[in-house]
């Protein structure tokens, strides 16, 4: 009797912790919301603003993830599933679930935000002017079409709020121009020949054109992308050619290759020290200031004016 009772307990406790598990695994939909998953935290940073309190909004992506090199979990799969809505930034930067997005836009609309942005403002890779740079948040410009196109979305499909959606648009607009007025002054202070933001994969290519600065990655556009020797090489001749004093890591790459770079300079005579961190595919942590898209990009702009000018 006594080991029927054990049996029937045990299986109890199995059924519990398997219900608890599937229950977590489960999207927890806040009655009367929409609901929206992201890929990247730039983009649920728009949809938390334009959206306010009519979303609900489930991020994939988080702090330190390289979006290049993403594959998604079963769980983020589900989440997928049971959105309503479904931003990502497309230009490939999520280039692992392309295949994904395009079975799941059959049942509900899938929003690329990246392909709102007009092709001719789009940066080019120098051996394939076919494929654009994704790292369109770098340029507030470009970044507000990312905006507009969120609002455009939730609007058609929750009708009954596009007076809130108008309105969070256009406060959250101004905010971000505010930043970019900001950059704009800060930037101001670096001298002409210190210019030169050097960082591990070529992320900043939007930034560098929207305040006059040269970027240098070691990388390519993708993480994806292979360096060797005699691309370390040359950014050591470089930096020591233009006397530049400061490199930066990144927060969702791995500071190797940057390291690499400081040594090799060393090597030849040149000290170089490390700038700082800056947030470059990926935001910082939730609740923080640097966890928001407005906090990271004062975080960078500041980081990057302080060890530069």
């Amino acid at each position: 009797m006594k080991k029927f009772l054990l049996v029937m307990v045990s299986v109890f406790l199995l059924i519990m912790v398997v219900g608890c598990q599937q229950a977590n695994n489960e999207t927890k939909r806040e009655e009367g919301k929409v609901v929206v998953t992201t890929t990247i935290g730039q983009i649920a940073d728009i949809v938390k603003n334009v959206g306010g309190e009519h979303v609900q909004v489930e991020g994939l992506m988080g702090p330190g993830v390289d979006p290049h090199l993403y594959q998604p979990s079963h769980g983020d799969i589900k989440k997928l599933q049971e959105a309503d809505l479904i931003f990502y930034n497309g230009l490939h930067l999520e280039g692992k679930m392309d295949e994904v997005f395009k079975k799941i836009s059959k049942d509900k609309p899938v929003v690329a935000v990246g392909e709102s942005v007009p092709k001719e403002k789009l940066l080019s890779k120098q051996e394939d002017a076919t494929a654009h740079d994704p790292h369109i948040w770098f340029d507030i410009e470009l970044w507000s079409y990312a905006v507009h196109a969120v609002k455009d979305e939730l609007i058609k499909y929750d009708q009954e709020n596009k007076a809130d959606y108008e309105k969070n648009a256009d406060e959250y607009l101004t905010q971000l121009e505010e930043v970019q007025s900001y950059a704009k002054e800060q930037f101001s202070h670096i001298p002409g020949e210190s210019r030169v933001l050097v960082t591990a994969h070529d992320a900043f290519g939007y930034f560098g054109r929207a305040y006059d600065i040269d970027v240098k990655g070691l990388q390519g556009l993708s993480t994806d992308a292979e360096y060797g020797l005699k691309d370390v090489q040359s950014l050591v001749n470089m930096l020591a050619e233009r006397n530049v004093k400061a490199v930066f890591v990144e927060s969702s790459v791995s500071q190797r290759s940057i390291q690499a770079v400081v040594e090799g300079a060393k090597k030849k005579g040149h000290t170089v020290s490390i700038g700082g961190e800056l947030f470059s595919d990926a935001m910082g942590e939730e609740g923080t200031e640097e966890g928001t898209y407005i906090g990271m990009y004062r975080h960078n702009i500041d980081t990057i004016v302080s060890a530069l000018k």
